[in-house]
């Protein structure tokens, strides 16, 4: 385990086979199909209104007891605080991607870290597939690029792809990883059901389209540990792309947690321990 919190430290993605035996990868079958059958306000089509965008759900409130077995019966969320080196472990939220019948689009590079008001070292996104994934076809990352500046969060626009979210300014521009592909060290992994990769959602990542009758059904899981803190972010990121608050809800936790001053301890009854 050593090993592996070195490895997140340095690197901020680590890949670990075979962390789910089959009664886990069962269960994260079931969370998958249950989000799938109860749909919330989260849901959408990435880079809808292009051929080829596809399906994800994310933070839906009443999702905690589909994925409880996931989260509590099986290794995973000690694999977690173990790889991070905290001794409480929260659920920020989960989220699906479905990939599926014609070719879909790729992912583009991004952090995910800009999207919420947090910081701080003990902060994970668990990546597992529910169907087996090529190495050329599976999520991609800059290695050690945690380390680095937050850049301006791609607005995941259908009609155009260099669209940012925040004004020119805010934070620096995203770097054109995609055509300067050799100046970066990217990393990736064939993974198998069954297999995680857990990286720090600092890190600059994205994700190969699929071919047609190609299906790839996926979850993140995100969460937090110990060393976690509100930050502040611009109010159009969090509410507008990544929909974690409800502009109706102002007892959603995160927009709680947005209001707070940053460094402020993330903390809420809102997010479900599981260490």
């Amino acid at each position: 385990m050593d090993e592996y919190q070195h490895t997140f430290l340095v690197d901020g993605v680590v890949y670990i086979s075979k962390a789910l035996d089959q009664r886990g990868i069962e269960a994260a079958e079931g969370a998958f199909r249950w989000t799938l059958s109860h749909p919330g306000p989260g849901a959408r089509y990435v880079l809808a209104g292009r051929p080829g965008a596809f399906f994800q759900d994310h933070a839906n409130p009443n999702a905690i007891t589909a994925y409880r077995s996931l989260l509590c019966e099986t290794p995973l969320s000690k694999l977690v605080a173990d790889v991070l080196g905290t001794q409480n472990l929260w659920l920020l939220y989960e989220q699906i991607w479905l990939k599926e019948g014609c070719e879909t689009l790729p992912t583009p590079w991004h952090q995910d870290l800009p999207y919420v008001p947090m910081s701080g070292e003990h902060l994970a996104t668990v990546w597992l597939t529910l169907d087996p994934v090529r190495k050329d076809k599976s999520l991609e990352f800059v290695r050690g690029s945690h380390r680095g500046p937050l850049f301006n969060p791609t607005a995941f626009n259908a009609t155009d792809s260099t669209a940012a979210m925040f004004e020119a300014g805010v934070w620096p521009p995203l770097p054109d990883i995609e055509s300067k592909r050799e100046q970066y060290d990217i990393v990736s992994w064939a993974v198998e059901p069954g297999d995680v990769i857990i990286f720090h959602p600092a890190i600059l990542h994205g994700g190969a389209p699929t071919c047609s009758g190609e299906k790839r059904r996926t979850i993140s899981l995100r969460f937090f540990g110990d060393h976690a803190f509100c930050a502040e972010r611009p109010e159009k990121g969090v509410a507008e792309v990544d929909r974690l608050l409800v502009e109706q809800d102002t007892s959603d936790p995160m927009r709680q947690m947005a209001k707070l001053q940053p460094g402020t301890l993330f903390r809420h009854p809102g997010f479900h321990k599981v260490v």
